[in-house]
């Protein structure tokens, strides 16, 4: 389902600034939301849509994740994608967007409806816990957990076929990028 505007303006949980309300927006603010209070997620160690910049045959497109967080330092530790359907059917789409995020891969991604959540470990795939909202771990443990899962950086090769894997979601089976192109800030 592709995200769309509501014509209204809402204030964003994570930074109290007005943001553009959108088919997906009250999701990603409740997620925020149940990180920080529910999860013990620092507000100034999370961004909200941010964008995965990448390019394919010359020219630039973007997959936005709904939520980023970071440790300390600012080093990202996991990714997070509202989803509009079954969770598992965007493992692939969210691994690539994990790995092509930052520098080297984020070593952590979490996929979710608001009703069940997968964990992955981004470096093999693999699902690290699977069920309700309660699954999502607390901020203390998603950093010791991150630091157990590094995601070493790609290859030329398969930074290529992280970005094909990408494009062939974001383009062809969303109907295109929601924030049309990279935004300042946006990882490549």
């Amino acid at each position: 389902m592709h995200e769309e505007s509501l014509n209204r303006v809402i204030r964003d949980y994570l930074t109290g600034e007005d943001v553009e309300e959108t088919s997906y927006e009250e999701f990603r603010q409740a997620l925020a939301r149940l990180l920080v209070e529910e999860r013990g997620y620092p507000k100034d160690r999370m961004c909200a849509k941010a964008g995965v910049c990448f390019p394919v045959e010359g020219k630039d497109y973007t997959r936005m994740v709904d939520l980023t967080v970071a440790d300390a330092d600012g080093a990202p530790l996991l990714v997070v994608i509202f989803c509009s359907g079954e969770p598992g059917s965007y493992i692939r789409e969210t691994l690539a967007a994990a790995r092509l995020y930052g520098e080297a891969p984020v070593p952590l991604a979490l996929i979710t409806d608001t009703k069940e959540a997968l964990l992955l470990r981004v470096a093999d795939g693999h699902i690290l816990a699977r069920g309700g909202m309660r699954t999502i771990p607390h901020y203390d443990e998603l950093v010791a957990l991150a630091a157990a899962s590094p995601a070493p950086p790609l290859t030329g090769d398969a930074i290529n076929r992280e970005r094909r894997i990408l494009f062939a979601y974001s383009e062809f089976l969303s109907g295109g990028c929601c924030a049309g192109a990279c935004r300042p800030g946006a990882r490549r």
